[in-house]
């Protein structure tokens, strides 16, 4: 007799059930559940009781919309009959905020110990562009080090990586799109896991490399060098002296070795992009889990994307360690409705069409699932786009959902490892730092078995916890941090997912 069916109601509260596989019409997913009214596919919402039109429909015992039209138990609960809708949100800022207890063993991974304290997971030479204008450049004296076999000699150090972009002119000089800019090129700048940085600039653009070094020692270590394409006297005059700088930058950076660091010195970026109705009832919520393990033995994690959190950010502040950071986090969200207004967008154009398709419907259930990556602990503050994280612990990073700019800004912020959950599947990877990509369903991680790490699905086909998986994933964080490739890097990706934030006019 083949196995049944099967459904999942993640509350009490919930008037939906989550279908765990692709159900025939007629048939039911639990004993005493409705008979289905139409084919649902796996990861859909089916209601399990009757639904008035204007009623709130309810999934992880929250308000993910109101019903369209009057939804019957056993139907299809998706775009033909929910959607948004005004509610209020109790923000109990710092009402929920309970410190977790700290973890009495002392983890470690084998790290790079810069100079300015910070601890870095790959040790690369970076070519560094302040405009679209000196990209190519860089990339030709990579091309160059790599047909001269410059890193030969050079053996502690893992590639050179071009930093090209398509801004750092036609803008303002003075504005919020400039700062950002700025916070993110002197991140990368400054990043741990970079041993050295190439500089380059065009020459006469609006983010001059005179502003971004400022007459000061951007790095602790000295291992920066800078210059313009129009002061070297051309293209070829720049790669021939850019190859000479790099010589030098190498051999100062061939000096670090992986040492033994407290687990206390990883920061990881937290991203999800292409979720389907699997994301937060697997990967999202085991990610939760080893979020709340990393923070508990003193490190770092970065939940962001503001426009995905919409419809959950009181989840957020209710975690808030003061009002005042509560506060900061809803400043951002009002920012973002401001933001989209003025550009007639809207906070709703999430779900993309992949997360339909997955089973998602607004921006409210994608967001629900979402924060389920930030687990339990208290948020311990509120950052802007590639600015500096200095403080441990759980944090929040203003960003777009727009996942390559988002870990840009991540990586910026100080993130030596990222991991990215996905239910669709995505492929990228974000050098210098490594990606460690979760799946939330078995059959995706089967089918694109060369690109995912984890997989998440055993969570509901094999009855694996959370909380051994979250233990597998934080396992995996050291395992990488020390010099283990993801999938990601073994595949070579990195080149092309830097993404600054570009916001304003583009003159």
């Amino acid at each position: 007799m083949s196995q049944r069916p099967r459904m999942l109601t993640l509350h009490p509260q919930d008037n939906v059930a989550i279908a765990l596989d692709d159900i025939a019409a007629g048939q039911t997913g639990t004993t005493d559940g409705p008979a289905l009214l139409q084919s649902v596919k796996q990861g859909h919402k089916v209601a399990v009781a009757a639904i008035n039109a204007g009623q709130n429909v309810l999934r992880y015992g929250q308000i993910i919309g109101q019903a369209t039209a009057d939804i019957a138990p056993g139907e299809h609960v998706h775009v033909q009959n929910l959607g948004m809708g005004e509610h209020s949100r109790d923000y109990a800022y710092a009402s929920e905020a309970a410190t977790l207890d700290a973890v009495p063993d002392t983890r470690t991974f084998d790290g790079y110990h810069r100079a300015d304290g910070r601890v870095g997971t790959r040790n690369y030479l970076g070519i560094l562009t302040s405009v679209n204008c000196s990209g190519s450049v860089a990339k030709f004296i990579a091309e160059a080090a790599e047909k001269s076999g410059l890193l030969d000699a050079y053996p502690n150090i893992d590639g050179i990586v071009p930093i090209t972009h398509g801004t750092g002119c036609g803008m303002s000089g003075e504005n919020e799109g400039y700062d950002t800019l700025f916070r993110t090129l002197s991140g990368y700048a400054q990043h741990p896991n970079f041993g050295g940085i190439l500089l380059i600039g065009l020459g006469c653009e609006v983010m001059q490399v005179s502003a971004l070094v400022g007459g000061r020692p951007i790095r602790a270590d000295g291992a920066l060098r800078y210059m313009t394409i129009q002061h070297e006297g051309g293209t070829r005059k720049t790669i021939e002296k850019g190859l000479a700088e790099l010589h030098g930058i190498a051999e100062l950076a061939n000096t670090a070795t992986r040492k033994p660091a407290p687990v206390s010195e990883l920061m990881v970026g937290m991203q999800c992009g292409g979720s389907d109705g699997y994301s937060g009832i697997t990967a999202n919520p085991a990610l939760g889990v080893a979020s709340d393990l990393l923070v508990r033995h003193g490190g770092t994690t970065i939940l962001s994307e503001t426009s995905e959190i919409y419809g959950a950010e009181h989840l957020l502040t209710r975690r808030a360690v003061s009002v005042e950071v509560g506060e900061k986090l809803i400043d951002r969200v009002r920012w973002w409705e401001d933001y989209t207004a003025r550009n007639h967008g809207e906070m709703d154009n999430n779900p993309s069409p992949g997360n339909k398709r997955g089973g998602l419907t607004t921006i409210l259930e994608k967001s629900l699932g979402a924060v389920a990556k930030s687990g339990s602990a208290p948020l311990t503050d509120v950052y802007l786009f590639g600015e500096k994280i200095e403080k441990k612990g759980f944090v929040f990073m203003d960003s777009p959902g727009f996942d390559p700019c988002s870990v840009t800004g991540q990586i910026a912020s100080g993130a030596n490892l990222i991991v990215f959950t996905t239910g669709r599947g995505s492929v990228s990877g974000y050098m210098p730092t490594p990606c460690i990509k979760v799946a939330t369903n078995s059959e995706m991680y089967r089918r694109m078995a060369d690109d995912m790490d984890v997989n998440c699905g055993d969570i509901i086909s094999e009855g694996v916890s959370l909380k051994d998986k979250g233990r597998d994933i934080f396992e995996m964080f050291i395992r990488i941090a020390s010099g283990e490739q993801t999938k990601s890097e073994e595949l070579g990706f990195g080149g092309v997912e830097f993404v600054p934030w570009q916001i304003g006019t583009v003159m």
